[in-house]
């Protein structure tokens, strides 16, 4: 698919000033297969105390399992996108070259009405939430009855 990055904004609206900004020089990467935006675990402490925190276990592409922070709620902006509120997972990850890679995972591309431009390598506006599967299912409910 190629590597789509973003720049995108963290704040913990519960504890002021705890913010973070990807920019040029710390792009979070989209991952589809991601579900939350994910980042480091030593960048937790960043961002102060969240209102909820709680160790969910993630399975990964190879089948293997480890531990991560699920904290939130907190105000992710992908920049060009809308603002929404999500959690943000946390988990140990490798540095690269003094680094880490944030995820952007397709929670927050879709409430934020982003969609991966395939051909074009970006993201794209999505002019509408997709409520497809909910109409589906109240159109059979109403025939049924």
């Amino acid at each position: 698919m190629g590597r789509i990055v973003a720049q995108v904004t963290v704040d913990n609206p519960f504890d002021d000033g705890k913010r973070m900004v990807f920019d040029a020089m710390v792009d979070a990467m989209v991952d589809t297969g991601a579900g939350y935006l994910t980042l480091p675990t030593a960048w937790m402490d960043r961002f102060g105390t969240f209102r909820r925190s709680e160790i969910v276990e993630l399975q990964l592409a190879d089948h293997s399992t480890l531990q991560g922070t699920l904290c939130g709620p907190a105000f992710i902006e992908i920049e060009g996108f809308r603002g929404i509120f999500n959690e943000v997972l946390f988990i140990d990850m490798q540095d690269t070259d003094g680094s880490y890679q944030p995820l952007i995972g397709y929670l927050p591309l879709e409430q934020s009405q982003a969609a991966v431009d395939k051909l074009g390598h970006r993201l794209v506006h999505v002019q509408y939430i997709d409520l497809k599967q909910l109409a589906t299912k109240n159109r059979q409910l109403i025939t049924d009855n």
